[in-house]
């Protein structure tokens, strides 16, 4: 997507990517900020019991999963949810809105990880190292975290194979961090510290309902479990990714729930479910301060910090690429196309990416943010579900996976329940962040149409 090319036969991408490699990226794809920065929220919501609502997004995102297995075995084309959405239902402004929100999504989950960066883990280090303590909500960390946007959007500026060399190395070191907290957990349990019972404490607000807690909390757990579909963009590159696919993701998803469902476990062991709330973003910085005291806090705090950078840095290249990608199919304005004579990258695209990011940094918290994410992802989701059953009535040449009729089905009907108003629990600030964000998508298409008229939409452009 980097760079402008005439519309010329273009070879195939070469398929390199093994069984092993991929299960390897859609772990790596899923772990990051969700789990090391949204901990003591979703602690908040529900309380001690914070292995629940991680066990039941994993519930949700496997039968979603399952729609995305059959459409990529189906269609095994970079372009996921947009390609998905533009068959089923042949609408243009659907297919474009699908496209839209997911690069929303990736600008939410990088805005949350820079707020991580700057308000937890920089934070923490600059305690360790300089004995200087600011508070989280001041101008300086918030001013951090709009440099660190700022230096994303340089690396991305500088080119694709820059981040994507980054990503494996701190893959490795995201996961680490997290081996370290089970391994706190295990050791806690083997000594006789923690407090089991409050493993099955559900913390209830005045008013609400033992129901309303939990899918609250699970609608924010679920920002942990998303990752797992940038995988199919990879579809190209795989060797027999029918055979492949099935296995791969699925397993990929089961090791990060295990993950994460043992993170929570150990949090809840160890610290009573309202310190993790009041920890907020630092959660598991208190975690490895009471479960093994003797631990350089420094290195988890650094095993943290490259954590969030390594979300930001993906999800901000997706989106960039995403929008240039639409752009370049002119489904919104031209302008957003540009890319730069020298580093032949969309640096307009960056530019606006950068700058929607910076706002949101500057005005909402993390939690808002991670909600909001997870939200703008559901609604993908549940289109997705239904447009794998409607995408039956296609029949493919080849032999693919079909997923059981009754995944696709839950899948729509759990992801459309977690995005819904009141039902779920979520707060009206998550709408409010993501209609701004989607009523500016609309704007861009209305301008665009205005200018071209209606304009046919390519999906598997827009990924490439």
């Amino acid at each position: 997507m980097a760079e402008a090319t005439p519309q010329t036969e273009q070879p195939e991408l070469k398929r390199a990517i093994g069984p092993k490699l991929l299960l390897f990226f859609v772990v790596g794809d899923i772990l990051g900020t969700g789990i090391y920065a949204l901990t003591g929220n979703v602690a908040g919501k529900i309380g001690g019991a914070l292995w629940l609502p991680f066990l039941l997004a994993f519930v949700v995102a496997f039968l979603t999963a399952f729609s995305y297995l059959e459409l990529v075995g189906k269609y095994p084309r970079a372009a996921g949810a947009a390609l998905y959405t533009n068959r089923a239902f042949k609408i243009h402004f659907l297919t474009f809105m699908v496209a839209f929100a997911v690069m929303c999504s990736g600008i939410t989950s990088a805005s949350s990880a820079a707020l991580a960066f700057g308000r937890t883990y920089l934070r923490q280090l600059l305690v360790e190292f300089f004995d200087v303590s600011l508070r989280p909500e001041s101008l300086v960390i918030t001013g951090i975290a709009i440099v660190f946007i700022a230096a994303l959007a340089v690396i991305n500026f500088r080119g694709v194979s820059e981040s994507v060399k980054a990503n494996v190395v701190l893959t490795f070191i995201e996961l680490s961090g997290l081996v370290i907290i089970i391994a706190i957990g295990a050791y806690a349990v083997a000594v006789g510290d923690g407090e089991p019972a409050r493993l099955t404490e559900i913390n209830v607000p005045s008013g609400s309902s033992v129901l309303l807690a939990v899918t609250s909390a699970t609608a924010l757990a679920f920002f942990a479990m998303v990752g797992f579909e940038d995988s199919v963009n990879m579809a190209e590159e795989c060797r027999d990714p029918v055979r492949i696919f099935p296995r791969a993701m699925l397993v990929g998803m089961a090791i990060a729930a295990l993950i994460y469902v043992l993170v929570g476990i150990t949090s809840s062991l160890l610290i009573p479910s309202d310190e993790l709330a009041k920890a907020g973003s630092g959660a598991l910085l208190r975690v490895v301060t009471v479960g093994a005291p003797g631990f350089p806090l420094w290195v988890f705090a650094l095993i943290g910090l490259l954590a969030v950078i390594n979300s930001a840095l993906i999800n901000m290249l997706m989106a960039s690429r995403l929008l240039y990608g639409m752009a370049n199919e002119k489904i919104i304005p031209k302008f957003f196309g540009t890319v730069h004579p020298f580093r032949r990258t969309p640096w307009i695209s960056i530019v606006f990416t950068t700058g929607v990011a910076v706002i949101l940094v500057s005005t909402a918290d993390i939690g808002r943010l991670g909600g909001t994410t997870s939200l703008l992802l559901l609604i993908v989701f549940t289109i997705v579900n239904v447009a794998c059953l409607v995408l039956r009535r296609e029949k493919a040449e080849h032999r693919h996976f079909r997923a059981p009729t009754w995944a696709p089905v839950l899948g729509a009907i759990t992801c459309a329940y977690l995005a819904m108003p009141v039902l779920s629990g979520r707060p009206w600030g998550d709408y409010v962040i993501a209609g701004w964000l989607l009523l500016a998508g609309l704007v861009l298409w209305l301008i665009n149409r205005v200018l071209h008229g209606r304009v046919e939409i390519n999906p598997e452009k827009l990924a490439k």
